[in-house]
Order: C-alpha cells, then structure tokens, then sequence
C-alpha cells in the first residue's frame, strides 16, 4: 500500500495516475481520501473550516477502510464529484496486489498511516502549485478566479496545521519545481528534488547517477528539516530531450525491469506533455512497490 499526500493542486493525481497505469488496472487500484469529505459544496459555506481540515471528513470511516484494504477485504468506498462539488453514489473497491491511496490526508492519523508501506508527501513550492490550482479550478471544476483565490487563502492556516505536518511522517518527499539558482526561461519544464529518507530501504543510486553517465539526474547527501541526514536526487528540467531519454532508460533498467523500455504513461502530465523529472520519481515508486520498501 502506498500513500501520497499534500495540498490541493500539488500534483498527486499526476504522480499517481502514471504508477497506476504502469502496474495495470487487473493489479492495481487507487483510492482518493478526498472522497471521504462530510459536506457539498453547498453545506461547506455554511462551515468554519475548508476541505482540508479534518473535521471536514470521515476520517474514521477512511482509517476503518484503509485497515480493511490493507487486510486484503473489500470497501464500499464514497464518492465526492469536484465537478459538481455534491457526494455521488458509493462505489465498491475490491483489493488487489498494490493499492495506491491520494489525497490531502492520508497520513493525517496514527492508525491511517500503520496501514502504509510506503508513504510519499508532496512538497510543491506555493506559487508552483497555486498555479496549477489556478488552471485546474477554473478549467475543470467550474470556480471563477476570484474563488480559487478564497478558497486558497482560507486553507493556508489549515495547511500549516495539518496537511504539511504529514510531511514529517514520509518516506520520500518530492518537490516539484524550478532551480533556483538558475535564471532559466519561463518556459523550462520544472525540476525534481526527491528526498529518500532512511525510514525505509531505499534504492542504491550511487553508482547509476555517475557524473560520467547522466547530467539529469545527480545525488547528493543532505540535511532534512529536522537536521538528520538524507539523500537527495536531484532531477534537471533543463536538459535536453536526448539526455533525459538517456537517463530515463539507465534508471529504468536499474529499477524496473531491464527486459522492457520505459513504459510510455510516465511522465505523462495532464496537459499532454511530458517530464522527465515525473517519469524518474515514478520509477522510484514503482521500485517500491514491486521490489518491497522494508
């Protein structure tokens, strides 16, 4: 079972949707918490906090549920449409060998998180993200700017006080954005740092990272927040297509499977176009879960 966390807009579906496709519907199912919200659009008006606090969802439902599927036993799991912002019929969901879970409060709990392998949060810097948000609500779920705009600022002290603090409970964290060093075009696909904490085993990168074989992707020893030491793969935007597909098949024989190519939906972001930093922090995931995380 694997766990991605973070903000509304932060990427989770993205990085999700291309693990999925990669093991197969017949292997694998995925689960959004988000679905597990108390109220509609309509009623959460009329409520003193936003979808991202925990009061404004089932969590005791969601924990009964994970513990279920963990346990190889079927869910009758709810369904919340962000269309048309209303609860929908339930759906059932049976377990199958990998069950990928998304949302903004997956490791919210103690007994939620026992119910993980491996457990990932989404770092993505606030204009990055805000960004996307901005292009999902308005594009997708049928929000006038000025309400994403709201509805962002009145989760900013709900973020702080209980999605980012998930943060704390990850195995790897992923950071979707630019360099900041670099005064690259507007235009640059964004970068990855990817933070491979030792809470679980974690793959040998070492050696296939060597100066000599890629300079897309390079590794480097760190400090976490907390001060402990972690390493950090840091996956370049700004190189070309050539030495991306390059670094995408080293890696993808090192971690994956050596008798087959890349599988074409990693990488894959909603727009159509393609990211080499996704596609690599994919393929760890996928290391994760078909070779075992402990």
């Amino acid at each position: 079972m694997l766990a991605v966390a973070g903000d509304s807009a932060a990427g989770k579906t993205t990085v999700t949707s291309g693990v999925v496709e990669a093991l197969g519907s017949d292997r694998c199912v995925s689960v959004c918490t988000d679905d597990y919200q108390r109220f509609d659009r309509i009623e959460r008006q009329e409520q003193p906090f936003t979808p991202l606090h925990p009061d404004c969802s089932y969590i005791a439902i969601l924990e009964q549920h994970l513990q279920l599927l963990a346990t190889g036993q079927p869910v009758l799991k709810p369904v919340y449409d962000h269309c048309t912002g209303r609860r929908v019929r339930p759906e059932p969901v049976e377990p199958k060998d990998f069950v990928i879970v998304h949302g903004a409060l997956p490791l919210h709990s103690k007994l939620a998180r026992a119910c993980f392998d491996v457990t990932v949060f989404l770092d993505t810097p606030e204009d990055v993200r805000r960004d996307w948000r901005m292009k999902r609500d308005t594009a997708v779920r049928g929000y006038g700017r000025d309400q994403v705009t709201a509805e962002i600022e009145a989760g900013e002290e709900e973020y702080v006080g209980f999605v980012r603090p998930q943060r704390a409970h990850a195995d790897v964290v992923v950071r979707f954005g630019p360099i900041p060093s670099r005064n690259d075009p507007r235009d640059t696909p964004l970068s990855a740092e990817v933070l491979l904490r030792p809470t679980i085993r974690q793959p040998d990168l070492t050696e296939i990272l060597a100066p000599d074989l890629t300079r897309t992707a390079h590794l480097r020893l760190a400090r976490d927040t907390d001060g402990r030491p972690v390493d950090s793969l840091h996956i370049h935007g700004y190189t070309t297509s050539e030495e991306n597909a390059a670094a995408e098949k080293i890696i993808w024989h090192a971690l994956g499977d050596p008798r087959t190519d890349v599988p074409a939906c990693l990488g894959i972001i909603a727009s159509g176009t393609r990211s080499t930093p996704l596609a690599i922090t994919q393929m760890i995931l996928l290391h994760h879960l078909l070779h075992g995380p402990r």
